[in-house]
């Protein structure tokens, strides 16, 4: 049996609670701390050990080897606790495959003209009914306008206005007490504690709403060109395995949602905040916005020249990757790097840690979009992590890449967002997803 006392426990632990004074209260400049102390080290939280891999080409290796490196560990246990078991960013290696080919048809090509439409649709309709000079909580506005696309793409608008924001309302509750219960160890994590209770509330709501949505688009029968639509009737051409599931397709549409909600979201209210503190690089994405569009809303025949917004969002990417830690679970003794790890140990990863490496970016703390361009010199292979790398890639990494630059550019065509007098740095709120905290910003019309 192999051990974890070649990897250096990470300096300042505290009897019995370990490190979870530091992740609690500050867990980015924590993180961000560990490369100085190893390519892999321990962190101890409360009576369980993580391995956190602070090296770019090892966070490769356990990203690529996803048998070895499977779907586990404290995150997405509680993961599950929402999505289930059987979804497509849950489900353990062994059932992966299948489902992966089974959704892939959702994400090709020729839909996403009609997804895009959908998306500006949305974007354009809700930076439409803003106001000359109101005050915006842009994470708000920004989650009202993914929960809208997303409602769209994933279901037709079976999901209306009315439902729709019970529903974001008990998103918001997974998302604002996930980080929290990540390290709650059993018991606690089912006491009945008003979080505790709040939190199952939401999950059998949402899980509900969905299943009757399903149900709904089975007894119809109808293509109704959406990804849940796709779902339902995926197969694999080459065999007569069948398809997915209602578990499956419950599981993963409940994913698809979650994540295109708040992931987006969040990445476009860092976008918004970056640029009003940027303004010379504000001025040149309105610049490009201004000779691009045709119109108040960017289109899917767009995109090929939006080349700065898209630079823009992958440098916001870079900065403040909404999905900021994952873990994993080795499923059989191994060798990573110089150390051995045996079956059972629970590792993490990081894309913020690996995209603030200062070895890795030049000036790694500052706003660059032009470090994008392909004309300079590009960070090293596998320095960029915010859709993970492998087989278990995120299958919405296009969608996502594709609504983000869609709703920027949509909005900043109309619209410049201010900093209210005074405003301080904007701290992110940690969850599931690395948001902004407290951004409120002024509309100005263009």
């Amino acid at each position: 049996m192999t051990s974890l006392r070649s990897v250096p426990v990470a300096p300042k632990a505290l009897p019995l609670v370990g490190h979870l004074i530091p992740l609690l209260r500050n867990p980015l400049e924590f993180i961000s701390s560990l490369p100085a102390h190893g390519e892999l080290v321990r962190i101890r939280l409360g009576p369980f050990t993580l391995v956190m891999i602070c090296d770019p080409e090892l966070t490769r290796q356990a990203l690529v080897d996803d048998r070895v490196f499977d779907k586990g560990g404290p995150i997405f246990d509680r993961v599950r606790e929402v999505v289930g078991d059987d979804s497509l960013a849950s489900c353990p290696y062994g059932a992966h495959r299948r489902l992966r080919r089974l959704a892939q048809p959702a994400f090709h090509p020729a839909r996403f003209p009609g997804y895009a439409k959908a998306m500006s649709a949305c974007v354009e309709e809700a930076a439409g009914s803003w106001r000359a000079g109101q005050v915006l909580d842009v994470p708000t506005e920004m989650m009202a306008i993914t929960s809208r696309i997303t409602a769209t793409t994933l279901f037709s608008g079976a999901l209306p206005p009315g439902e729709l924001g019970p529903v974001l309302n008990d998103v918001k509750t997974f998302f604002d007490g996930f980080y929290q219960r990540m390290f709650m160890v059993p018991p606690l994590d089912r006491l009945p504690t008003s979080g505790n209770r709040s939190h199952v509330r939401a999950r059998t709501r949402l899980r509900d709403a969905f299943d009757q949505i399903i149900a709904k688009h089975r007894t119809e029968g109808v293509d109704h060109h959406d990804l849940l639509s796709a779902l339902i009737v995926a197969h694999h051409p080459e065999d007569d395995s069948p398809g997915m599931t209602d578990a499956e397709i419950s599981d993963t549409i409940v994913t698809f949602f979650l994540a295109g909600t708040e992931t987006t979201a969040a990445l476009l209210a860092w976008a918004l905040d970056l640029l009003a503190r940027h303004p010379q690089m504000e001025r040149r994405l309105h610049a490009e916005v201004d000779a691009v569009l045709d119109g108040a809303r960017a289109t899917h025949a767009d995109l090929p020249r939006l080349e700065l917004t898209h630079r823009v969002i992958t440098e916001t990417l870079r900065l403040r990757p909404p999905g900021w830690i994952f873990t994993r679970t080795v499923t059989a003794d191994t060798r990573l790097g110089g150390h051995l790890l045996p079956a059972g140990s629970s590792v993490a990863y990081s894309p913020y840690l690996i995209h603030h490496r200062p070895d890795l970016y030049d000036n790694s703390e500052t706003f660059d979009p032009d470090r994008w361009d392909p004309r300079r010199p590009q960070p090293p292979r596998h320095a960029l992590l915010p859709f993970a790398a492998g087989a278990r890639k995120c299958i919405g990494d296009t969608f996502g890449m594709t609504e983000a630059v869609l709703a920027l550019a949509t909005i900043t065509a109309r619209w410049r967002l201010e900093h209210l007098p005074g405003q301080q740095q904007v701290r992110p709120a940690l969850g599931l997803a690395l948001r902004p905290r407290r951004l409120h910003m002024q509309a100005k019309p263009r």
